[in-house]
């Protein structure tokens, strides 16, 4: 291990916490991209003479390319490891968000956004497999956490952001500036980071006792390969799967069609309107938050499986039921708020489910996670055209949301077939 006597001295084995804060910037980094485009929408489709069905697609251009580049980029970064990955994943997506201020129409919108969505994707399995590496097993469920805090306050943060610079330059200019941010991350990482927490300089073997101390099993050889059957065949991946696609399909109901939701079912005026809307990202910021720290609590007194499991059942239920009550509530503000309980009770289970993969992934943290994550930008994909359509048939809003509630309910049914303390094994080649 390359370790100086001045690094011992001046990091004294807090290496894996810088390690969490660059994902943390990288968490926020992904939804301030991400989300810009919402705010800068009107002014794009004023420029570029897009209709608002034009507009639509080149959101769902970005949500197809990740779900299709999610799981190759994945098994990427289990293969070479994420410090090449990652940097390029921030690159290429830097890269795209700068020409994105390049697009003179649909097409070449349509075209930007779709390699924007390929090159971002893989980037939050490999920040699973980053904490699966250099984070142990007590603390995993807090850190993930955390990350996924840090995406939601960036979510919540970004109009307010945008809305600022958009004062100073166009919405071209905010495109270049954000790719700048980017830019500089992808430099920061490469230069800093190393695959394997022993190889960097700032970790000292007390640390690294720490980190590698309360694994439950040995992280599996690099030549061990895990065939495709061997991944979507195994119980576990599909539960996992099962699992998240309801969380992604109302957090994108949250993101895409909750405003008209509020303004036509519940009848909230435009201040009322701009109250309610981010509500429920900010109670997921709490959620998920307790989520953290409640898996890791369970998993230290109780064991991965009722650790993981016991958050991931009861936030689904609660999500679950608080929906489904929030679709039969005649007073707006209580609907609303329930409806703000019930994303926030959904949040409390990502710790859990990203620690889930990390507990099962062994060296293929990346390529599992990857998997989960698919299958909830399947949910993203499909959420906003079924919802719009279950609204504009005889269902309505009420079925809208009947349907979201008790989506989580069948969730709660997959959370149980889950168990952390089954690995995933590959092939010796």
């Amino acid at each position: 291990m390359h370790l100086t006597s001045k690094a011992q001295r001046t990091v004294s084995g807090r290496g894996r916490f810088c390690v969490v804060a660059m994902l943390v910037a990288l968490a926020a980094l992904t939804y301030l991209d991400r989300a810009c485009i919402s705010t800068l929408a009107p002014a794009i489709m004023r420029d570029l003479g897009l209709s608002a069905n034009q507009m639509s697609w080149a959101f769902s251009a970005f949500a197809i390319a990740y779900a299709a580049f999610e799981i190759p980029t994945g098994r990427s970064a289990d293969r070479i490891g994420t410090r090449r990955v990652l940097t390029r994943i921030v690159v290429w997506w830097s890269g795209f968000t700068f020409l994105t201020a390049a697009a003179t129409g649909f097409w070449s919108l349509l075209t930007m956004r779709f390699l924007f969505g390929a090159g971002e994707a893989g980037a939050w399995p490999c920040a699973a497999r980053t904490i699966a590496r250099w984070l142990p097993v007590a603390e995993r469920g807090r850190v993930q956490s955390v990350f996924f805090a840090g995406a939601l306050l960036a979510g919540g943060m970004t109009p307010l952001i945008v809305l600022s610079l958009t004062q100073l330059v166009n919405w071209q200019g905010v495109f270049v500036v954000f790719s700048a941010l980017g830019l500089v991350w992808a430099m920061a990482w490469h230069r800093w980071f190393r695959d394997d927490p022993a190889d960097h300089p700032w970790i000292t073997r007390s640390e690294l006792d720490v980190i590698k101390g309360d694994r439950a099993a040995p992280d599996q050889p690099q030549h061990r390969h895990l065939p495709w059957r061997t991944l979507f065949g195994n119980r576990n991946v599909v539960a996992l799967c099962a699992m998240y696609f309801p969380n992604s399909f109302v957090f994108y109901f949250c993101i895409t069609w909750l405003p008209r939701y509020l303004k036509e079912e519940l009848g909230f005026n435009e201040t009322a309107l701009g109250i309610f809307t981010g509500l429920p990202l900010w109670c997921g910021v709490v959620g998920v938050l307790a989520g953290g720290i409640a898996t890791d609590y369970m998993v230290k007194h109780y064991g991965p499986r009722l650790g993981r499991i016991g958050p991931g059942v009861l936030g689904y239920i609660v999500a679950g039921a608080a929906i489904l009550i929030a679709a039969r509530t005649a007073e707006p503000v209580l609907a609303a708020a329930l409806f703000s309980c019930g994303l926030a009770a959904s949040m409390f289970t990502l710790g859990a489910a990203w620690g889930t993969c990390q507990d099962i992934g062994g060296e293929h943290v990346a390529v599992v996670s990857a998997t989960m994550n698919t299958a909830g930008q399947l949910g993203a994909i499909v959420s906003p055209l079924l919802i719009a359509a279950l609204v504009d048939s005889t269902v309505g809003w009420q079925g809208a949301m009947t349907l979201m509630g008790a989506m989580f309910l069948g969730g709660a049914v997959c959370w149980c077939v889950i168990d952390p303390r089954r690995f995933i094994q590959g092939n010796l080649l």
